[in-house]
């Protein structure tokens, strides 16, 4: 697994993780991959936004291949909750609704709790310690107010606590669920007073794993995880539909500009 230790994480950090999220080392199909690798990235990093059109004619021109791949990637990007794919019309980067939101987080929610008794049951003294060295990583950022490097360094925990809950199937649940509300978690992490709060509850966290506390790592993860659907709330409350559709207005000009000097 990657760590992150810088501010901006790089393209192949963002592939690596929708790779893993997705369990494409599973899959034998190289276009296949890179493909579903490359559109993920893009919608965690905002480059994609939702509702932004996804041509399969130019998607198989850019990667040198059928359209047969990049339909199946399409497909595997659907079946995750990240593209929408439509009647007559052409695919396109999945909305999030407060109601997607709202049920991902009441999953969400119970899932993490899970994770928490399970990392409590399961974690040796290496893996405390390693989880106390990426706290020191997170609050180095925080210091430094790099909500970048904080949140993917948070991202990075996140990681390793299902790696020592050890507990596939529950692992795969939030690594998809995850994947869906990146973009969220990022912009909300930038509100005012979030970044502060989020270090607290992570700080009580650990010494909750420290401790061998398994009902209060418990109540602390879905006491962190109802403040994050909360300013997620916030934030999404703010961005509505006209401005989503300035943004893929933004993009569609700038990818025929990009065809006119072409």
């Amino acid at each position: 697994m990657t760590i992150v230790t810088g501010s901006e994480p790089d393209e192949t950090y963002l592939q690596e993780l929708v790779s893993r999220s997705l369990r494409l080392h599973d899959r034998s199909e190289p276009k296949v991959i890179e493909i579903v690798e490359w559109i993920g990235a893009g919608v965690i990093r905002g480059t994609l936004p939702p509702l932004h059109d996804l041509n399969s004619v130019d998607l198989a021109k850019r990667f040198g291949t059928s359209r047969t791949p990049v339909r199946e990637a399409l497909m595997i990007l659907e079946r995750e909750g990240l593209v929408e794919i439509r009647a007559r019309k052409r695919p396109r980067v999945a909305g999030t609704t407060p109601a997607d939101i709202a049920d991902i987080y009441e999953v969400r929610l119970d899932l993490l709790a899970r994770m928490a008794r399970l990392v409590v049951a399961r974690a040796d003294d290496d893996d405390l310690t390693a989880i106390r060295d990426q706290l020191d990583n997170m609050r180095r950022h925080a210091g430094e107010g790099d909500v970048d490097g904080y949140f993917y360094a948070h991202v990075t925990l996140q990681e390793q606590l299902t790696e020592i809950a050890a507990n596939r199937v529950l692992k795969q649940i939030l690594d998809s669920l995850a994947l869906r509300t990146l973009v969220l978690r990022h912009r909300s992490i930038s509100q005012p007073g979030r970044l502060a709060a989020s270090l607290i509850d992570q700080e009580r966290l650990v010494e909750a794993f420290a401790a061998r506390d398994a009902d209060l790592a418990a109540a602390v993860i879905s006491s962190a995880t109802r403040a994050a659907h909360r300013a997620i709330d916030a934030t999404s409350a703010s961005v509505d539909t006209s401005e989503l559709r300035a943004l893929q207005t933004r993009h569609k000009t700038h990818a025929r500009g990009l065809k006119l000097r072409h």
